[in-house]
């Protein structure tokens, strides 16, 4: 942490592969922007100057990313097939006909 003050520290905790793992398929720009180790400001501008290391997804003024580009860019295999439980049926509102 920065002594000065008034200088806010630039220091954001890196998150873990398990906490990665574990995110919803969409999250928030201030979570991706945890997993890359990038601070809210500098994430917030790459984000408006089209900059962002992996695709953004509108919602509005808000930003979603996809949580399965966040690892794909950290270096992580993403299985291309997800096995479906045998509960949700074709045609619900989990799974595309």
């Amino acid at each position: 942490m920065d002594a000065r003050p008034g200088v806010a520290s630039e220091f954001h905790p890196a998150m873990t592969i398990a906490e990665l793992i574990n995110l919803p398929t969409c999250v928030n720009l201030d979570t991706a922007n945890q997993a890359l180790g990038l601070g809210r400001t500098t994430g917030y501008a790459l984000a408006r100057s089209g900059q962002y290391p992996v695709p953004l997804i509108r919602a509005g003024r808000a930003y979603r990313v996809s949580t399965i580009e966040v690892a794909k860019l950290l270096g992580l295999t993403v299985p291309d097939a997800v096995d479906v439980p045998a509960r949700v049926r074709v045609g619900s509102p989990l799974v595309a006909a």
